[in-house]
């Protein structure tokens, strides 16, 4: 079950910075000997950030792998980058059609348990802090003991963002929020 959210609500709207501030908290939670999952929109996102997680920072190493569709290469590794993260409502109707009892269902806008299975246990999905830079959760987010949210100024994702706060909220999941300015090094406070 997810212990809190965090919310990082940035001044800008400049995709790379929502980018900087995702490997900023990678490289944290990292440093804390966590497993982390980076959800992402899209793959050119992914291969974005498969790029600037080598790049962001001249002594940072994160090690890190991009999964593709289905079972993660390098489980072992402890962050890894999904771009095919099934949304919720998508798992929802996988849910439905074998009959499963889903983990939440009861927010609207996000969804109950999916077949992102696939990842495998000690994969992403045994990850311990799930950093979203998609525009909605994945299925079965609740697995994650953390969630970061990364949120930047584009009118579209701040709306989204606030319907998953709000979703959250009627979880009665412990919230938190960040506002950041457009320095990513800023995401250090957490």
């Amino acid at each position: 079950m997810t212990e809190r959210v965090d919310f990082y609500v940035l001044a800008g709207a400049d995709p790379r910075l929502r980018l900087r501030v995702g490997c900023r908290l990678a490289e944290k939670a990292y440093l804390r000997n966590l497993k982390v999952l980076i959800a992402l929109e899209s793959e050119d996102e992914a291969r974005a950030l498969d790029e600037l997680l080598w790049t962001f920072h001249d002594r940072a190493f994160v090690p890190h792998h991009c999964c593709g569709e289905g079972a993660c290469g390098e489980p072992e590794l402890p962050v890894h980058l999904r771009a095919s993260l099934e949304p919720a409502e998508a798992a929802e109707a996988a849910e439905a059609a074998v009959g499963e009892v889903g983990v939440m269902g009861a927010a609207e806008g996000i969804g109950a348990a999916g077949d992102v299975e696939a990842a495998g246990a000690a994969g992403p999905m045994g990850a311990d802090l799930l950093i979203n830079l998609a525009d909605r959760p994945p299925a079965q987010m609740l697995r994650f003991a953390r969630i970061a949210e990364v949120i930047d100024s584009d009118p579209e994702r701040r709306r989204l963002g606030r319907e998953r706060f709000k979703a959250y909220r009627e979880l009665k999941i412990p919230l938190e929020t960040h506002q950041l300015g457009d320095a990513a090094d800023a995401a250090a406070e957490q």
